[in-house]
Formats: C-alpha cells, sequence, structure tokens
C-alpha cells in the first residue's frame, strides 16, 4: 500500500475495555507506519498526547458526544475544549441524530457549531452523522449542516450502532459536501480492498482498528 494512504488512517481504538497496554501498543503501531492519528476515547487523550510528543506527523484524535450524540451543545462544547486541553489535535464528534429526524436542523447545526466554536484555531472537527441510521436526504441534509457550521470533515458511522461505511454513501457524503471538506469512511474497514474502495469513492480519511492489517494488505476480523 502506497504510503499516502497509510497516511489516511486514523489507527482505532474506542472499546470500553481497553487498557493502557493497549493504549500504548496502538500508538507505537501508529508511529511505526505513520498514520495520520489515534483514535481514542477521552480518557486516553493525555496518555496518547504524551506519548506521541515526539512524533508530531501523527495526531491525537478523540469522539465526543460518543457514540449516541445525545448529549447537549453545550456538553459536546466542554468535552471538546478537555480535550484539546489534554492534547486532541482532532475532534470526532456524533450528532444529535434524534434532532435531525425530527428536523430540528437548527438545534443539528447549533450543535455541531458548539463543537466547532470550543475547537476553533486548536483542533480539526469530524461530524459523525451515523449512516446507517439515516435515509439518503437525512444523509444529505446532515452534511450540508455540517459544512453550514463549519466542520473541517463529516464522517459515516461510529462504528458502535446498526452498521459502518458503504461505497454509496461515501460518494453521497462527497457529493454533497464537494472537495474542500473531507470525508470520513468508518466502520467495517478491515482490508485494503475496503479502504480502496473507500478512497476511490471519495474518502480522504479512514476509521478503522485495522490499521495494521490494512497496510500488510491481510484482511480483520475487528468491527470498526
Amino acid at each position: 500500500m502506497t504510503q499516502n494512504v497509510v497516511r489516511m488512517i486514523d489507527h482505532t481504538l474506542l472499546k470500553a475495555d481497553a487498557t493502557k497496554k493497549e493504549i500504548i501498543k496502538l500508538v507505537e503501531e501508529a508511529k511505526e507506519y505513520s498514520f495520520a492519528s489515534v483514535c481514542v476515547n477521552p480518557a486516553w487523550v493525555k496518555t496518547a498526547a504524551d506519548l506521541l510528543a515526539d512524533t508530531p506527523e501523527v495526531k491525537v484524535c478523540t469522539v465526543i458526544g460518543f457514540p449516541l450524540g445525545a448529549s447537549t451543545p453545550e456538553t459536546k462544547a466542554f468535552e471538546t475544549s478537555n480535550a484539546i486541553q489534554n492534547g486532541a489535535n482532532e475532534i470526532d464528534m456524533v450528532i444529535n441524530i434524534s434532532a435531525l429526524k425530527d428536523n430540528d436542523d437548527e438545534l443539528v447545526e447549533r450543535d455541531i457549531r458548539a463543537v466547532v466554536d470550543a475547537a476553533k484555531g486548536k483542533a480539526l472537527v469530524k461530524v459523525i452523522i451515523e449512516t446507517c441510521l439515516l435515509t439518503n436526504e437525512e444523509k444529505v441534509r446532515a452534511c450540508e449542516l455540517s459544512v453550514k457550521a463549519g466542520a473541517n470533515f463529516v464522517k459515516t458511522s461510529t462504528g458502535f450502532s446498526t452498521g459502518g461505511a458503504t461505497v454509496e454513501d461515501i460518494r453521497l457524503m462527497r457529493a454533497t459536501v464537494g472537495p474542500e471538506i473531507g470525508v470520513k469512511a468508518s466502520g467495517g474497514v478491515r482490508s485494503r480492498k475496503d479502504a480502496l474502495a473507500m478512497i476511490e469513492a471519495g474518502a480522504n480519511r479512514i476509521g478503522a482498528s485495522s490499521g495494521v492489517s490494512i497496510s500488510k494488505g491481510e484482511v480483520s476480523e475487528g468491527n470498526y
């Protein structure tokens, strides 16, 4: 796999029972393969940031309002500020999915903007829209609201719901946001073939717990 594809991978460990030993291993693998980032839960941000202090090309990514997106904008803004204080460079936030399905676009936009404002000038913001729970119309609206609120990326999935990234969803999201906004495929990307299909469809970041397997051309059995 070419180096530029490896550099698109957010090497991810978000399971509830992750241990410090596993986080250290994740970071060591990210350093070895020069992944774009490690993506960890907020409690592990400072650990990851300390371990990556001598490797600035590998960023620290964390998740906000994860995995349900059902906390308030104010809570998500606080989580974001705290994560950045602890060393996060990239923020993957889950939208208020219920609000989107209730057509409360004002709340969805305010929810995203709260995180964008908290991160402004300090960290990238990726907006997880949880495509498996949405109609195509809702996916488009979620992407449009993300762009309107100033997000840097839209992202398919948490990896903790009923499905992950699909090529069709990546194509739809890329067509909606245009060339200037990032598109991240996450959930179920387990092989080089999967990753290349997502990139061909328009993704420029891959979220996966299978980063090492992808880089080696192997197939992983991981869920995220």
